[in-house]
């Protein structure tokens, strides 16, 4: 078993000064902390890996392809393979379990 602590991953991404933190992985998937503050763009592009975002804190929009969702804590979202996404309208620091499967190369 490994276990983590939410606070002691988010002190560790943020000293390493980066919005993400890969902190597990295995053979068929991987998994990380996402940080974008309010106000900030979402740099990220499309992903050849399916994906689950589970939203910890803070609040968003996300746009995945077409369709459009307002996200905050407890909020999961699944983004396919190749899928254009991305979160806007960042109104309040969001912090976002990422699970990657495969995981993300």
């Amino acid at each position: 078993m490994r276990a983590f602590r939410l606070d002691e991953l988010e002190a560790e991404r943020a000293a390493n000064q980066g919005a993400y933190l890969q902190f597990l992985r295995e053979r068929n998937m991987s998994v990380g902390l996402y940080a974008l503050d309010a106000g900030d763009t979402d740099p990220q592009g499309p992903h050849a890996q399916d994906e689950v975002y589970v939203v910890m804190s803070g609040r968003a929009s996300i746009t995945v392809g077409t369709e459009t969702t307002t996200v905050g804590r407890g909020s999961v979202v699944y983004v396919p393979a190749g899928a254009v996404h991305r979160f806007h309208h960042i109104s309040e620091d969001l912090r976002v379990l990422v699970v990657f499967s495969p995981p993300e190369s």
